[in-house]
């Protein structure tokens, strides 16, 4: 299972978790089923029957959102120990660079022992259409990856 759990307060934090979605859908891969979730609503069964995670997450004040914070610690201890190497990619909805909210997650992501597939995905700066785009490619990568063996 992929699973999505992203934080979407607006419209176009939404599009970027639905195109993340249709992504993964796209892959067509056969063994991969997506479950997709707010942070609120995910919880420590979903991240141990996950074989992959992508999580979302807006810049708050340089720091993760207060949603995706909440699903970290109520996750954080019952996941420790059987979630170790989980392959995970992140993107940030950012007005500004990001790397706060960056490095709050990947501190997190690290202590829990999860494994980074690839650079986070920073979309940063006044809104554009290619967000989506490349949203929709993140989805797709990692549904492919997993269904693939990759990860």
């Amino acid at each position: 299972m992929l699973l999505i759990v992203a934080h979407v307060p607006s419209d176009n934090t939404q599009r970027l978790r639905d195109a993340v979605e249709a992504g993964a859908v796209s892959a067509e891969a056969d063994c991969v089923k997506v479950v997709v979730k707010t942070p609120f609503e995910a919880n420590a069964d979903d991240v141990l029957a996950a074989k992959a995670l992508v999580l979302g997450t807006t810049e708050n004040l340089g720091y993760m959102s207060g949603a995706l914070k909440d699903f970290f610690d109520r996750v954080y201890y019952p996941c420790l120990d059987d979630t170790r190497g989980l392959p995970y990619a992140l993107y940030i909805r950012a007005k500004l660079d990001g790397t706060g909210t960056r490095r709050a997650v990947e501190s997190i992501a690290s202590g829990l022992g999860w494994r980074a597939v690839q650079e986070p995905m920073i979309c940063h700066g006044e809104w554009r259409e290619d967000f989506v785009d490349d949203c929709h490619a993140l989805g797709m990568a990692l549904a492919a990856g997993l269904d693939g063996g990759i990860f």
